[in-house]
């Protein structure tokens, strides 16, 4: 986001929310997951992405390409395909995102006991 852009954001708007609203949400963590073992065109991404719509798909590549997170290549051959990879800095989220993951997999069970917790709580007000 340049200078200008960033004055041109309300008061209550920081530009590091933007950021990680954009790199943060779920389409976008399963895409670099997908695109972790080398490019990738789009309907392999999106086979590997269980209910991603393909607009949805298109506005994230989009989004990522364009913070310099992913590579978008059109492959000239017949029919013209896309292919898409992960850049240098977006193998930067890497260790982030598998901290992220490993910390899913590690309280899953906590977190499942809070939800239920919550709803019986929820349940009886």
């Amino acid at each position: 986001m340049s200078e200008f852009q960033a004055e041109m954001l309300p008061p209550t708007v920081c530009p590091s929310r933007v950021m990680l609203d954009q790199i943060a949400d779920k389409w976008s963590m399963l895409i670099l997951a997908s695109l972790r073992d080398g490019p990738l065109r789009f309907n392999a991404i999106k086979r590997r992405i269980d209910g991603v719509t393909q607009k949805a798909l298109t506005q994230c590549l989009r989004r990522l390409e364009r913070n310099g997170i992913v590579e978008r290549r059109v492959i000239t051959t017949s029919p013209i395909s896309v292919e898409y990879k992960i850049t240098t800095l977006g193998l930067s989220l890497d260790r982030p995102f598998q901290a992220l993951y490993l910390w899913t997999l590690e309280h899953l069970s906590e977190v499942e006991i809070a939800r239920v917790r919550y709803d019986e709580r929820a349940l009886s007000d």
